[in-house]
C-alpha cells in the first residue's frame, strides 16, 4: 500500500521530489567524498611515515660537526631508538640546471642527498626504497607537478650531467611549506658535486616513545649540540605539513556539505508544511475517524524516506568516481593510503548520516500532527494565512514603484514567513559562493605574506650562512647596492639567530629571534605590536602557546654570555619555520647566526620581477623572490586543493538557487491560484501578474545577497580563520576580490533567480479564471 502512495505522490509533484532529492545527493556526495577523502588522507599520511621510517627530532644545522659527540649523546640517551647524520649538499638555484631551465627562480633550498641507511628514507612513486645508479638523480615531487622536470631530463650542476631517473617521496619535505627539497643522487655523484655548494646536515632521531620529544629536546640543547639552523622539527609536524593541503580542501567540503543540509531541511521543511496545509481537512478525518497519529505521519514520512533513502544511494554511488581526482594529489605525494577497502565503508556510512538525520527532521516537523484540532480541521480546512508588517506601505501613498512592483514588493512584506526559505537559501548560496573563494584569494595575495613572518613587500633577498663564507659582509654588501638604488623605496635587513633560553625546568632551550626593525615590514599582530626597544620581543603565535607567554610577560635569553630580561610586546602568526620564531631588535657580537632576509619595496611596483633579477645575476650567491612568486611556490598545491573546492562550491551554490527558485515558485503559484484567478478578473493580464512575481523574486534576492555578502565576509572569515589556523595564523582577515564578492557572485545568483523565476511563473497564464475563482 505504501508503494502505491508513495509513487502516486511523487507523480503528483515531480518537481518537488526532483528539488528534494537533488539536494540530499548533493549532501551525500559532499559527505561521503569528504569521508572517503579524510580516511585516506589519514591513511596515506601514516602509510607515508611508516613506509619512509620517518624522523621523530630533526635538527638542520650549518656548519663544523662533531659526530663523534653526537653518536656519543645517542649512546647515553635511554629513549634514542636509532640515530643518523644525513648530509644536505645546498646548491644555489641559479646553478641547477633541468633540460635548459635553471632553478634560480625557486624559493626552496635546493640540496643534494644520498639514500639514508637505517631510516628517514626517500623512496620512489611505488613506495620502494631508492637506489640511485651512478649518473642518476630522482628529482622532488615539486617539480614533477610544475612542470620542471621530466623523466629522461638531463641534469647539470657546473657541467657534472645528471639524467633524471625519477622522482622520490620525501616524508620531510614533502610539502612546499617545508622550504628544503632533496635531489638524490648516488655516493660517487655526490663526492663529484661536493664541491657546488655548501655542506648542512641533517641530524636526525627516532625515539622509542614519542612522549619523550620535549625531555629528549631540552637534552640536546642542554648538552650544547649542534643547532645552527631552523627550529626543531617534530613528527607531528611532518604529519601536519604533509596533510594540510588535502586538508583544507577536505574541510571546506564539509562546510558546503552542512550548507547544503540544511537547504535541504529548509526546503523540506517548506514543502511539507504546504502538503500538511493542503491535506489540512483530510488529515482532520483521518484523526476523526480513530486513525492514530503515528500511522498518519507514516503516510507523509514514507515519501520522504523513499525520496531520501534513493538519494543517499545515488550520492554515494556518485562519490565513488567523483573522489578519484580528488585525491590525485594525495597520492602523487604520499602514495596509497592502506585503506581502499574502508574508505567506501566510511562512505557509505556518510551517506546513511544523511538519510537518518533528515528522517529524523522530517519526524520533527510531523509531530505537529498532534495539534491539529480535529473538529476545526474538518469543519474549516486549513486556518487563514494571516497578512501584517505592510500596514504603513499603502499604495495611495506609493511615487516610487509601479503597480506591479508595488504590488509584489507588498506581498513579500506582508508573507515574511512564507519568503523566509527562499530568503535563507539565497543566502546561503551566497556564502558557498563567496568564501571558498574567498580564502583561495587571501593566500594567494602577496598582503599573505604578512602570516609568514615577514611583512609585505615586492621582493626579498634571502641569503643562509651555507651559501657565503661571510655572509654579514655579504648582506652589508646588499644593503650598500639597495641605498644607492633610486628605485628602491625602503627595505630593511632582518637577521636570524638562534639563542639559548632558560626553561621553567633549569634545562636550555632554543629561540630563533630575527633581529633588525620590524616596523619597516610589519607582520599580522593578534596581540600587540612590533618591537621597539632593546627589551622588547614579539613571540610567533605558536612559540607563545608553548611558552605560555602573553604580551606584559617576562622571558630570558642569553645573549652574547649574559642574561637578557626581555618583555613580551606583541604575538603575531608564523606559518613558515615550524611557526616557532620571533622577533627583537636589539645589537648582538656573538650567536648562533642562521640567515639574513632583505625585504624590498620598489617605487614603481610593476619593475619587481625585472629588479629582482637585477640582483640576483648581481649577488648570485644570494636568492631573489618576487612576492607573488614567493606565496605561488610556498602554498601551490594548497592553492590548487582550495580552487578546485571553490569550483565545487560555485556549481553547488549555482544549482543550489535555481533549484530552490523554481520550486519555491512553482509551489507559490499553486498557492496563490485563487488570488491570481481574482487578479485577473479584475483586469490584469498574465504578463502583470508575472512581474508581480517578478518583483517579490527582486525584493528577496536583494536582501539575501546583502545579508549573504555581509555573513560571508564575517562569519565566512571566521570560519576561513579555523582552517588558516591549521598552519599556525592565529588572526585571519579576507583579502578577497571585491569585483567577485561584490559584482560578479551578485549578478551570477541574480540571473539564476531570474531564469528559475521566468520557468516556474509561466504557468500563470494557463490559470482559468472559472476554474480557480470557486476555490475561496
Amino acid at each position: 500500500m505504501y508503494g502505491k502512495l508513495i509513487m502516486n505522490d511523487i507523480r503528483k509533484s515531480k518537481l518537488i521530489s526532483i528539488t528534494i532529492a537533488a539536494f540530499m545527493t548533493a549532501a551525500a556526495v559532499l559527505t561521503s567524498v569528504a569521508g572517503m577523502l579524510g580516511i585516506n588522507l589519514f591513511g596515506a599520511v601514516d602509510h607515508l611515515m611508516e613506509e619512509a621510517k620517518a624522523v621523530h627530532f630533526l635538527q638542520m644545522h650549518s656548519g663544523d660537526i662533531d659526530s663523534q659527540r653526537l653518536q656519543s649523546f645517542a649512546d647515553s640517551q635511554e629513549d634514542v631508538e636509532a640515530y643518523q647524520l644525513a648530509r644536505f649538499l645546498n646548491v644555489n638555484g641559479a646553478d641547477i640546471f633541468i633540460g635548459e631551465n635553471s632553478l634560480e627562480e625557486s624559493v626552496q633550498d635546493n640540496g643534494f642527498s644520498t639514500q639514508n641507511k637505517d631510516f628517514d628514507f626517500l623512496l620512489d612513486l611505488n613506495g620502494d626504497v631508492i637506489h640511485p645508479a651512478d649518473g642518476q638523480v630522482y628529482v622532488p615531487l615539486g617539480y614533477k607537478k610544475d612542470g620542471s622536470a621530466e623523466v629522461g631530463d638531463n641534469l647539470t650542476v657546473h657541467g657534472v650531467s645528471l639524467k633524471v631517473a625519477g622522482f622520490l617521496r620525501d616524508s620531510a619535505m614533502n610539502p612546499d611549506l617545508a622550504g628544503s627539497k632533496r635531489f638524490l643522487v648516488s655516493e660517487n655523484d655526490f663526492r663529484d658535486l661536493e664541491t657546488f655548494g655548501s655542506m648542512e646536515y641533517l641530524i636526525e632521531f627516532r625515539l622509542k616513545d614519542q612522549a619523550a620529544f620535549r625531555a629528549f629536546q631540552s637534552d640536546y640543547f642542554a648538552a650544547k649540540l649542534p643547532a645552527n639552523g631552523p627550529p626543531v622539527i617534530s613528527r607531528p609536524l611532518f604529519i601536519m605539513m604533509n596533510a594540510v593541503t588535502d586538508g583544507m580542501m577536505i574541510a571546506v567540503l564539509i562546510m558546503i556539505s552542512i550548507l547544503v543540509i540544511i537547504v535541504a531541511f529548509l526546503c523540506i521543511r517548506f514543502t511539507l508544511l504546504a502538503k500538511i496545509e493542503e491535506d489540512y481537512r483530510e488529515i482532520g478525518v483521518l484523526k476523526a475517524v480513530g486513525l492514530p497519529v503515528k500511522d498518519i505521519a507514516k503516510l507523509y514520512s514514507a515519501k520522504y524516506g523513499a525520496v531520501a533513502g534513493a538519494a543517499c544511494i545515488l550520492g554515494f554511488l556518485f562519490s565513488l568516481p567523483l573522489s578519484a581526482p580528488l585525491m590525485e594529489n594525495m597520492r602523487l605525494y604520499m602514495g596509497d593510503s592502506g585503506r581502499g577497502a574502508a574508505a567506501p565503508l566510511i562512505g557509505a556510512l556518510g551517506a546513511l548520516l544523511i538519510f537518518l538525520v533528515v528522517m529524523w527532521y522530517v519526524k520533527s516537523i510531523l509531530r505537529r500532527f498532534r495539534k491539529i484540532p480535529t473538529a476545526q480541521a474538518v469543519r474549516f480546512g486549513a486556518p487563514t494565512e494571516k497578512s501584517k508588517g505592510a500596514k504603513g506601505f499603502r499604495f495611495s501613498e506609493n511615487r516610487l514603484f509601479s503597480r506591479n512592483v508595488f504590488l509584489g514588493v507588498k506581498d513579500v512584506l506582508s508573507r515574511k514567513k512564507l519568503y523566509a526559505t527562499m530568503f535563507a537559501v539565497l543566502v546561503i548560496s551566497s556564502f558557498i559562493l563567496i568564501v571558498p573563494q574567498n580564502i583561495y584569494n587571501t593566500i594567494s595575495a602577496r598582503s599573505f605574506m604578512t602570516y609568514m613572518g615577514i611583512g609585505e613587500n615586492d621582493f626579498s633577498i634571502h641569503l643562509a650562512q651555507t651559501q657565503s663564507t661571510d655572509v654579514l659582509q655579504a648582506a652589508a654588501d646588499i644593503s650598500a647596492a639597495l641605498a644607492a638604488d633610486e628605485k628602491i623605496e625602503r627595505y630593511t635587513v632582518l637577521s636570524g639567530m638562534v639563542f639559548s633560553m632558560p626553561a621553567k625546568d633549569g634545562r636550555m632551550e632554543r629561540l630563533r629571534v630575527d633581529l633588525g626593525d620590524h616596523n619597516a615590514f610589519p607582520v599580522m599582530y593578534s596581540q600587540g605590536g612590533a618591537p621597539t626597544t632593546d627589551w622588547e620581543i614579539a613571540l610567533s603565535s605558536l612559540n607563545a602557546e608553548e611558552l605560555v607567554k602573553k604580551p606584559g610577560d617576562k622571558l630570558t635569553l642569553i645573549v652574547d654570555g649574559e642574561e637578557k630580561h626581555m618583555t613580551v610586546c606583541g604575538i603575531y602568526s608564523d606559518i613558515t619555520n615550524a611557526g616557532k620564531t620571533a622577533k627583537a631588535s636589539f645589537e648582538t657580537r656573538n650567536a648562533d647566526f642562521m640567515r639574513v632576509v632583505i625585504p624590498v619595496e620598489l617605487r614603481n611596483k610593476t619593475a619587481a620581477a625585472e629588479t629582482a633579477s637585477k640582483y640576483q645575476s648581481r649577488f648570485p650567491f644570494a636568492t631573489t623572490a618576487v612576492a607573488d612568486e614567493y606565496v605561488r611556490q610556498t602554498f601551490g598545491s594548497t592553492l590548487d586543493a582550495i580552487q578546485k573546492a571553490s569550483y565545487a562550491s560555485a556549481a553547488v551554490a549555482v544549482l543550489l538557487t535555481i533549484l530552490v527558485t523554481l520550486l519555491f515558485m512553482k509551489m507559490l503559484v499553486a498557492k496563490d491560484r485563487y488570488s491570481i484567478a481574482v487578479l485577473k478578473s479584475m483586469g490584469f493580464t498574465s504578463g502583470d501578474i508575472r512581474r508581480q512575481y517578478m518583483a517579490r523574486s527582486v525584493t528577496v534576492t536583494a536582501l539575501g545577497i546583502v545579508v549573504g555578502v555581509i555573513l560571508a565576509n564575517t562569519l565566512g572569515e571566521a570560519a576561513g580563520g579555523v582552517l588558516i589556523s591549521s598552519f599556525g595564523a592565529t588572526t585571519f582577515s579576507f583579502a578577497g576580490n571585491p569585483w567577485f564578492a561584490y559584482l560578479f557572485s551578485p549578478l551570477m545568483i541574480g540571473m539564476c533567480v531570474m531564469v528559475a523565476t521566468v520557468l516556474g511563473v509561466w504557468e500563470i497564464g494557463r490559470l482559468k479564471i472559472s476554474r480557480f475563482i470557486k476555490e475561496a
